[in-house]
This record gives C-alpha cells, sequence and structure tokens, in this order.
C-alpha cells in the first residue's frame, strides 16, 4: 500500500491544538503520511495569562529536517508559523525542492491570542518568496489586509479587493477566512480562483473553542489536493472539515479550547453553500 504523503512546514504548539500538531492530526483523517519540518517551538505560560514564546529553531535544522523530508517523495506541501525572513526564504527553496505543484501557504502572521506580529519583514518575505509558489493561500482578515496592502477587509467588498491584489502577486487561488467576524447572517469565506468569486457559507458557530482552526483547514485543503481534488473541491470540503472541527470544539483548559479534527468523520459536517458573487 502507498499512502500520499503531505509535508508542514510549521511551528510546534506545546499545547497540541495548532501548528505541525493540527496539521499531522487532520492530514491522518485524510488517510495521508504527514511529515513535519518544525521551523520554531511556541509555547504557553499558564502562570502568566497563557502568555506566548516562540523559539526558532536553528536554521541548519530546518534544512536538515527539509532534505529529510523532501527525499521521501512529495505530493502535497503546506506552510505554516515561519517566524522569520531567513526561515521563509529556506521553506521557499524547500518547496521548489519537492517538485510537487500542491502548494498551500497558510501566512500565520500572530499567534492566536495574540496582537503582536511575529516579525515585521516577514509580510515582505512572503510575498517575494512564498506567494508565486501557492496554488492556494489561505489568508485570515488581518493578514489578507497585511499582504494586499491595505487596511483589514471588513466586509465582502474588501475581501474581494485583497484577494484580486494577492492573486496578482503569484497566488493562484486565494481563500480569505471572514468566518463570523463580518457580522452577516452566514460564516462565510470568500474563494477567488483569479477568474469568479466565490462565497463559502455556513450556519455561524457560537463559539470560542476554536484554537487551530485556521492550521486545520490549511492543512485540509493540503491532503485534499494531495488525494486529487480539484482546488475548488478540495476548498469546499476543507470548509465542512473545519466548520466540523469548529462545531465539536471543546474545552482544553481555562484559557484555550481546540477543534476537535477528527469531528467530521465521526459526526459528519454542517452543510456548505457555495455560490458565485
Amino acid at each position: 500500500m502507498t499512502l500520499k504523503k503531505t509535508l508542514t512546514i510549521a511551528g510546534s504548539d506545546a499545547s497540541g491544538g495548532a501548528g505541525t500538531h493540527a496539521d499531522l492530526k487532520t492530514f491522518q483523517e485524510y488517510g495521508t503520511y504527514g511529515i513535519q519540518a518544525l521551523t520554531c517551538i511556541a509555547t504557553m505560560d499558564p502562570d502568566h495569562g497563557w502568555r506566548h514564546s516562540v523559539y526558532t529553531l536553528p536554521i541548519d535544522v530546518l534544512k536538515e529536517q527539509l532534505k529529510t523530508a523532501i527525499s521521501t517523495g512529495i505530493d502535497a506541501v503546506k506552510t505554516g508559523m515561519l517566524p522569520n525572513e531567513e526561515v521563509i526564504q529556506v521553506a521557499a527553496e524547500g518547496i521548489q525542492q519537492s517538485g510537487t505543484n500542491n502548494v498551500v501557504i497558510d501566512p500565520v502572521m500572530v499567534c492566536k491570542g495574540e496582537d503582536e506580529v511575529l516579525n515585521p519583514g516577514n509580510v515582505d518575505a512572503m510575498i517575494q518568496y512564498l506567494l508565486p509558489l501557492a496554488l492556494v493561500t489561505t489568508p485570515n482578515l488581518f493578514e489578507a489586509g497585511q499582504l494586499a496592502g491595505m487596511k483589514t477587509p471588513k466586509n465582502i467588498e474588501e475581501m474581494k479587493e485583497a484577494a484580486e491584489k494577492i492573486h496578482a502577486l503569484g497566488a493562484k487561488n486565494v481563500v480569505i477566512k471572514g468566518g463570523r467576524s463580518l457580522g452577516t447572517e452566514k460564516a462565510i469565506d470568500l474563494f477567488f480562483d483569479g477568474d469568479k468569486f466565490y462565497a463559502l457559507e455556513t450556519d455561524p458557530i457560537e463559539t470560542n473553542y476554536n484554537h487551530g482552526a485556521g492550521c486545520t483547514f490549511a492543512a485540509s485543503i493540503t491532503a485534499n489536493l494531495a488525494n486529487g481534488l480539484s482546488v475548488q473541491e478540495a476548498v469546499v470540503a476543507s470548509k465542512e472539515f473545519v466548520a466540523a472541527a469548529i462545531q465539536h470544539g471543546w474545552r482544553l483548559n481555562q484559557y484555550v479550547g481546540p477543534v476537535m479534527h477528527g469531528a467530521k468523520n465521526v459526526f459528519g459536517a454542517p452543510k456548505v453553500t457555495i455560490k458565485e458573487i
């Protein structure tokens, strides 16, 4: 038996809910063989309000991990937390060396629950090195604004503007995660394939237990692409996957609640509608 091989180049979340932990759990749900190349380790201090610290691994360690991973033959790859410009450049080189076109760029800029950008120079490096490689990129509203060089989008029209600008930077398909943040009746993400705009809609899920949702969504797209789905099919299926994961999110401790990565396969998924807009 041969499994599709999916690589995540991202950080380790010491609480287990996001980063490569979320990615590998998601890859497993799709029956792919998950491989990780760690860029950093994020810890959370329970004695100081779950304050985050990020520890970057030596760049030579990342290079050796990528050398090992790429030698196995990679079918799809995603990026997550990349703490500085050098790491971004090395990740981009590794993606190119892998030879796969199934590349998902999740442009992580802050840790969830924090508002400090990891490194202000990361945006320019992502634009230069990663977006031109992206078959799909999955920014949230803040990240979309940063990549597009505009204020954080607050409505569908501004999301469309940001998506067009990000596409012009090289990303072939753009998914901007709006979710509940738009204040609309439905939870909406915007999908732009370079030609048409689509709204992906679900009923909003009232919960704060959504730690790891962004990583899980991008990892799901990655696995779906490895398994042969088209980009649009992969995105829609991943919206279902992450909606179920959020719907069944649970309390880890007084600070955080992660999504349930296997929820779709256990309980089914909320209905997702896709419509051209």
